[in-house]
């Protein structure tokens, strides 16, 4: 049985009350175990004072090709089983895409995607090297319609530093997120540094947990009143425009 994190944080105020990227709903990819799981990061993030959370498997091609029909039927599966422990919080759904050629060639014949809000479209990147046709995935995601969502930007090192780079992508109206954990140690000090310069620079439109397991979410809730995590509060971000759709 899993022991809910009991130390209430103390003067903590959050900037926003949505989650955009979490991986939440088990046996889709490499988060959630577990429906127990689920309920202890669900309970959780309410604690800390999320009211929303729109959590987003992984889809790849090789790893994990989930369907939009595999995702929310989990989905339904997954309120059914928080909702006997009458947890109230809203639990939605989308996606995480990986960007690969398969991904390419889907938005190309047009296909359906899932997305949230107004048009949001989240997709990841391989971490290390710029894939060739991420700009023209950018433009035919906006053409059609979409509003792209790069995840956790501060993560790829062929964006450390590149600031002419950064700045094509956001000039492409590419939004981007970043991982609140990216503000500790969790993944890297270079991250933290790439996450801090990121924020300073205005460049964040979105803030997700990246939730996978409950190691995370312990971190999460342990740091929620130091000193980076407080960067957030002098900022606006996208989140709240979703509360209420």
């Amino acid at each position: 049985m899993l022991k809910l994190f009991n130390s209430k944080p103390k003067n903590t105020t959050l900037p926003f009350l949505v989650d955009i990227h979490s991986h939440l709903i088990p046996g889709l990819d490499d988060g959630v175990k577990s429906m127990e799981e689920t309920v202890y990061i669900l309970k959780t993030l309410k604690k800390i004072g999320y009211k929303k959370i729109i959590t987003t498997p992984h889809v790849m091609s090789e790893h994990y090709p989930n369907s939009d029909l595999d995702i929310m039927s989990k989905l339904e599966e997954t309120r059914a089983y928080i909702s006997k422990h009458h947890l109230n919080i809203q639990l939605d759904a989308a996606a995480e895409y990986y960007l690969d050629e398969n991904l390419m060639s889907r938005l190309n014949n047009a296909e359906n995607f899932l997305k949230f809000g107004d048009n949001y479209l989240l997709f990841e990147t391989p971490f290390y090297n710029k894939p060739v046709f991420l700009e023209e995935f950018i433009f035919n995601a906006n053409t059609q319609g979409y509003k792209p969502i790069l995840a956790h930007p501060e993560r790829y090192s062929y964006l450390y530093g590149n600031k002419k780079l950064l700045e094509k992508l956001k000039n492409m109206n590419l939004l981007f997120q970043m991982n609140i954990l990216s503000l500790t140690d969790f993944y890297s000090v270079e991250v933290k540094r790439s996450a801090i310069n990121l924020l300073k620079s205005n460049m964040i439109d979105f803030v997700g947990t990246d939730c996978h397991n409950t190691v995370q979410i312990n971190e999460i809730a342990n740091k929620i009143n130091s000193r980076n995590f407080r960067l957030l509060s002098s900022q606006r971000f996208l989140n709240q425009s979703l509360l209420s759709l």
